[in-house]
């Protein structure tokens, strides 16, 4: 029988009766003397208020000193379900006078009950609560938010559990045996492919880290960080009916492209877009899209030049340089932001500036007219245009050599002041000029038999051996022939044949030794030092020696640094082990030249954390922040000590020692104990410092 304690006229022991909140009070002999998490008081709450207190509490009444009851009862089981509908009260929920159903117990110890319903009891396996989550899902078709709100956890908990729940029953079986850790449960969870998921499982090497079941589950994916997926966008992607899979346990930065394959045409479709939207806007005969630019494409290259600028362009490059140069005066002094009006204004000037100096470099109509661009997706994701691409079939035809200093280009006859000879001259009667009158033919005898190839080679043999006297007494023309030489080389099809001195630069392929190094913003500012040059020499390369005798002393270095730069190889191979000597040499071209890799290389779990060992990375970390900051990481997983290491490091400047560059030895005698304080941070010669990477003594 049921009563209401308020009304029953005596309580009767192993009754149920119910009595109002307020008159409930913790028991004093609860086993329990750790509080109730607030978690916990939420969830029971969230689930007592869909579904109401499923188990009765047990109390007791309170007795005085006297032993009279006082008409409130002491809970012995059930404190967390009192506290959950006391902060349903406080929510405004339920009245404080709320009837709660309770079993009397008078015959037992209150402290042995309490502390028996903690301790004899099991608490469900994790795999049956992770499947339990699944099921209210796809039985009943709660969302998330939905469960959550009824078992009083987030909706990510909700999300995670049911994920857990969806691994293959084999695997979950697995973990319930006690074969599989639950983290190691939470990487499998990352695909819900069970097939994938088997497979792996049987394939797993002694070495059972999650990060690696991760990585086997994931090598056939595509991580949104790469290029590609940047480059299409999870929204494109998505909608061209892509998946992406998201590991719920983990920070996956996006996720992991299920399907290579369509990310791939994807990719391809929208660069053919870009792609024909520079043929259509700049006339090139092709255009070809690539994921990876095509660097065995074999073909000559051909940059842009330098024109003059149009009366109106330059009349309008003119007043937009002087309305700037006003702008500027007249907020130089301005202790307060710009207005936004005048800031929009700012930029809109110096964007035209931009664009009418784009148009003081051209490409040759012709060379648009036979040549073509690549589209390539880049290393941060967006497109990246290439341009003047001639293929061998597309290339000019070559002059022909002909007699008497005239040169044969396509049939035609050309002196050496570019008149043609015959074909376009006709007489009044239509008939060949050059065929009316034939030339007389040679007298007999010696007189034109030309000088034997052995006399040619003595001549030319002394004429060299002066040359090489005369050359080596003027170094200032001996710069002008080497740097003709290495540019003739450096810039221009056919340039080796162009010159005198027997010296021939290399280059060595750098893609092939670091891949997408050729993306990278270091090879992009090579890329376009060259580009700036190569659009200021002439297009012929028999101009090459005007041009290059004609530079400045100061222009004339610069060129000369340049086609050097691009000799430099310092890559070491372990197969070369002769050239321990080249790379000593490497080292002190460094030293000289004050390399500062820090601003061409930062330590990343792509670039270097992630391919060395977990000791590498403490000794990184340690080295540059000390054994505080490596003791907080040694405890990690690989992968997790690689993206900590990352962000530790971030912004310090810390190299590895391959690409350290020694302090040349004037500056390491300036230099005083007291440069590494933070007052020595502002001096000249802590400025020249900070362009040095140098390991901590």
């Amino acid at each position: 029988m049921i009563t209401t304690a308020n009304t029953a006229p005596t309580v009767e022991n192993g009754a149920t009766v119910f009595i109002p909140l307020n008159k409930l009070k913790k028991h004093p002999k609860n086993a329990r003397k750790t509080p109730h998490s607030e978690a916990s008081i939420e969830a029971k709450a969230a689930s007592i208020a869909a579904k109401g207190i499923l188990q009765n509490l047990v109390v007791e009444p309170e007795l005085d000193a006297r032993g009279e009851p006082t008409g409130f009862y002491l809970v012995s089981i059930g404190e967390g379900r009192r506290q959950a509908q006391m902060l349903r009260v406080k929510r405004k929920e339920i009245k404080k006078t709320e009837p709660i159903r309770c079993v009397i117990d008078m015959a037992n110890d209150a402290a042995e009950i309490s502390l028996d319903e903690n301790v004899t009891r099991e608490n469900l396996h994790p795999a049956d609560e992770f499947e339990r989550f699944r099921e209210l899902s796809e039985d009943r078709g709660w969302g998330a938010e939905e469960i959550a709100a009824r078992f009083g956890v987030t909706a990510h908990v909700v999300k995670q559990r049911m994920r857990l729940g969806a691994v293959s029953p084999k695997l979950l079986q697995v973990y319930r045996d006690g074969e599989l850790t639950l983290d190691q449960l939470m990487a499998f969870a990352i695909t819900d492919d069970h097939a994938r998921q088997e497979h792996v499982y049987e394939n797993l090497s002694y070495n059972r880290d999650p990060s690696n079941i991760r990585r086997d589950l994931t090598k056939m994916n595509v991580a949104s960080t790469d290029r590609c997926a940047i480059f299409v966008g999870a929204q494109a992607y998505t909608e061209a009916g892509g998946n992406i899979i998201r590991d719920l346990f983990t920070e996956d930065r996006g996720g992991f492209y299920e399907d290579p394959a369509l990310l791939g045409r994807l990719a391809i479709e929208k660069l053919e877009r870009i792609a024909a939207e520079v043929r259509e806007a700049e006339g090139w005969k092709w255009t070809a899209a690539y994921l990876d630019f095509p660097h065995a494409h074999g073909m000559r290259r051909v940059y842009p030049h330098s024109v003059e600028l149009s009366e109106a362009s330059a009349a309008d490059y003119d007043a937009v340089q002087d309305e700037l140069e006003r702008l500027t005066a007249e907020w130089e002094d301005a202790d307060i932001d710009l207005p936004l009006e005048v800031d929009a204004r700012f930029a809109e000037l110096e964007a035209e500036i931009e664009r009418i100096d784009a148009m003081r470099h051209a490409y040759d109509p012709d060379e648009i007219a036979r040549g073509g661009v690549f589209v390539v997706v880049a290393h941060n994701g967006e497109a990246r245009i290439e341009r003047g691409f001639i293929r061998a079939e597309d290339e000019a035809p070559e002059p022909e050599a002909a007699e008497d200093g005239e040169t044969v280009i396509e049939g035609v006859r050309v002196n050496s002041d570019g008149e043609i000879i015959g074909g376009d001259e006709q007489d009044g009667e239509g008939g060949d000029v050059s065929a009316s009158e034939p030339e007389p033919e040679e007298e007999a005898g010696d007189d034109g038999k030309p000088l034997s190839d052995s006399l040619i080679r003595d001549l030319t043999a002394h004429r060299t051996l002066g040359l090489r006297l005369a050359l080596g007494e003027q170094p200032d023309m001996a710069l002008i022939a080497v740097i003709h030489t290495l540019a003739a080389q450096t810039f221009y099809r056919g340039g080796s044949e162009a010159h005198c001195l027997e010296i021939r630069p290399t280059s060595n392929y750098l893609a092939a030794h670091a891949d997408g190094i050729e993306d990278t913003a270091a090879a992009k500012m090579l890329a376009d030092r060259h580009a700036g040059w190569a659009a200021d020499m002439p297009r012929d390369v028999v101009d090459l020696w005007g041009f290059t005798a004609g530079l400045d002393h100061a222009s004339l270095m610069a060129l000369l640094a340049h086609c050097a730069s691009l000799t430099v190889n310092a890559v070491k191979l372990p197969w070369e082990s002769n050239k321990r000597r080249a790379h000593e040499t490497a080292d002190k071209l460094a030293t000289a030249v004050t390399l500062d890799m820090t601003a061409h290389w930062t330590p990343t779990v792509r670039s270097y954390f992630g391919r060395v060992t977990k000791a590498h990375i403490l000794a990184a970390v340690r080295e540059a922040l000390g054994n505080e900051a490596a003791e907080r990481i040694a405890d990690k997983k690989k992968v997790e000590m690689a993206e900590a290491a990352e962000q530790l490091l971030a912004g310090i400047g810390w190299l590895p020692p391959v690409l350290r560059t020694e302090r040349p030895a004037w500056l390491a005698e300036q230099q005083s104990d007291a440069f590494a304080t933070a007052a020595a941070e502002t001096a000249p010669e802590a400025q020249i410092d900070d362009h040095f990477a140098v390991a901590a003594e």
